[in-house]
């Protein structure tokens, strides 16, 4: 067998592949040769900055293992051009033997399983460190005493992805996590100490509904659709829909935040004993072998493998999401969903979140597709922007009141989906079901309302300036509809770019799928920002002479119409609420999309 450092011998392996490897072993230069878990990591190279942030990485291993419920860090090496970190063995199984395919836990066991996790979570985000692949394998049953540990962090294992290079940059070629329990934030590499959160509540939906994550569905708002197939306290539905919101700033911050909103919600009847927990853990213990080769050397059945962890950057990109949840039992046809708005400070820096909620009727076009239509009240609002906003034009003034009646918007940009199947058609450049149509003119957009309207019998539209401007500022009068700013957290514009004292941001260079940034009050989506949005009126150089009742304005000598709201393209203060740009009838570009309104009343 081989023997590492001259004292750890390979008895076999435990798991892993490619650039790390797990092995189980002896360690001989102890008395009683003790079982350890030792995990073997294969870089590009071996350079030396490379080594330099192994070690500091497993320093802050060391030291998390001063926790009873996370392995304690033995030794760490280098030996032929590979890196290795010896850890303590937890004779155990994984919450992958509890959690299982078709089967349904009890709000018991999941309250409990939240709890045990987030307590050690506590400890490891108090040190500003991620865990970074939070799923049921990674989730130990300890024998002696039913706890939960925590294993396999992620970072030590990524450092054998990464390459320095001419630069002395680091550049890794894998993705930490585990897709389907990995949140959108850090796909791209931006993680954040609530990426661990997120990850944990999948986990929790998981054991919940007995469906791996990664044949979830989610609703356009890219909200996980799970809630109709649970029976689970209200208090605790809150809780879990908190964690898996796609959008960071509004899952909880960390898990202190998480451990203290459910103990201070739940009721004791959901409190699992540890005998109970004890008992349900040496059931399965022994009904169960993680690990057949432990089995038969020591009859001790594991499947653990072991990896560390990394320090969370301060993550600015906050933006939030909805969650629709169908209240059929009203008599309206109207139906309502929840979601959750934030505001801004001058930085871009979230200052405040509020729950709210709209009605909405869905537009049934077939084949399972629906169109949201937003319940948007009529109002009083000025129009315009004053002298002294920051990047405003000629264009957007005089400031006027105008007054608007009810109507309904469509939730989110008409998306590639909806266009293809009313028109046969997808135009678009940026080609994703879920992104907004681009590359329509004026007169295709027409066409659109026109051929829905037919198919539906109601009449569909675009909205007019005054009601486009209406229902994006959704009752605020800054520049955006989330405060004096814009970052890349709340919208899709051109992020190398700032407004008033944010950041540059992440500019995606291209439309990203509706419903991807925060919604405003009235919870529409991507109103600042994405594609530019046309509007019915044709345009006119500055307010005068405009209506008052929010009519669209028109004109038989211009041959130029409205559009609204930004795009991936643009400056931030292009897409401001008051922002506006004129464009030929027929002129189609990569920037320009459009939404839809109706404005007759509508019945079931």
């Amino acid at each position: 067998m081989t023997t590492l450092a001259g004292r750890y011998e390979i008895i076999g392996q435990l798991g892993g592949r490619g650039f790390a490897i797990t092995f189980l072993a002896k360690d001989h230069l102890q008395s009683n040769k003790p079982v350890c878990v030792v995990k073997q990591l294969h870089p590009h190279q071996l350079h030396p900055r490379i080594v330099d942030l192994f070690a500091r990485e497993v320093t802050i291993l060391e030291h998390l293992g001063q926790h009873s419920q996370i392995p304690q860090l033995w030794a760490h090496f280098s030996e032929n051009q590979y890196l290795y970190i010896v850890q303590e063995f937890i004779p155990g199984h994984d919450l992958s033997q509890e959690i299982l395919p078709t089967k349904q836990s009890s709000e018991e066991f999941v309250v409990e399983l939240l709890r045990d996790v987030l307590e050690v979570l506590c400890f490891v985000h108090s040190q500003g460190v991620i865990h970074g692949d939070i799923k049921p394998r990674n989730l130990m049953r300890r024998y002696k005493d039913g706890k939960i540990c925590l294993i396999d962090f992620a970072t030590v294992r990524e450092i054998a992805s990464l390459m320095v290079d001419a630069r002395g940059e680091f550049i890794s070629s894998a993705v930490m996590g585990t897709p389907g329990y990995t949140p959108n934030e850090q796909k791209q590499g931006k993680h954040c100490l609530s990426s661990d959160i997120y990850a944990l509540g999948i986990t929790a939906i998981q054991a919940l509904t007995g469906i791996k994550p990664v044949k979830f569905t989610k609703d356009y708002g890219g909200e996980i659709i799970w809630r109709n197939q649970v029976d689970i306290s209200p208090y605790l539905v809150d809780a879990i829909a908190k964690m898996v919101r796609s959008h960071p700033s509004l899952r909880y911050p960390d898990a202190m935040a998480a451990l203290q909103d459910l103990n201070s919600q739940s009721s004791p009847k959901t409190q699992l004993s540890r005998r109970t927990a004890l008992k349900a853990a040496s059931f399965v213990g022994a009904g169960l072998a993680a690990s057949v080769l432990v089995q038969k050397i020591f009859q001790l059945p594991t499947t653990q493998s072991t990896a560390p962890l990394f320090f969370a950057p301060k993550f600015e990109k906050k933006p939030p999401q909805i969650n629709a949840t169908d209240v059929s039992q009203q008599q309206s046809f109207l139906k309502t969903f929840a979601f959750e708005t934030v505001t801004v400070d001058q930085w871009g820096r979230i200052i405040a979140q509020e729950s709210h909620q709209r009605r909405f009727f869905a537009e049934d076009l077939g084949k399972d597709l629906i169109l949201e239509m937003v319940e948007i009240p009529g109002g009083e609002f000025v129009m315009g922007s004053s002298p002294q906003e920051s990047d405003r034009r000629r264009d957007e003034g005089p400031q006027h009141t105008v007054t608007i009646q009810p109507f309904y918007m469509s939730k989110f940009l008409i998306t590639q989906k909806h266009y293809q199947a009313l028109m046969n058609s997808n135009p678009s450049g940026f080609i994703g079901a879920l992104k907004p149509v681009e590359r329509v003119s004026w007169n295709d957009a027409r066409a659109f309302c026109a051929q829905l309207s037919r198919q539906t019998g109601k009449s569909y539209q675009l909205p007019t300036e005054a009601q486009w401007e209406y229902a994006c500022r959704a009752g605020t009068t800054t520049p955006f509809y989330f405060g004096a700013t814009i970052t890349s957290a709340l919208g899709n514009y051109d992020a190398n770019f700032t407004y008033g004292l944010a950041h540059k941001g992440n500019y995606h260079q291209e439309t990203t799928d509706v419903g991807s940034f925060p919604p405003n009050a009235f919870g529409l989506y991507d109103m600042h920002g994405l594609v530019w949005e046309w509007c019915q009126d044709a345009y006119f150089p500055n307010y005068n002479q405009a209506s008052g009742d929010g009519s669209a304005r028109k004109s038989d000598r211009s041959r130029y119409h409205l559009l609204r709201g930004g795009s991936w393209g643009d400056q931030p203060g292009a897409c401001r609420s008051a922002s506006r740009i004129r464009y030929p009838q027929n002129f189609k570009s990569l920037l320009h999309g459009f939404r839809v309104v109706l404005t007759s009343p509508v019945s079931s």
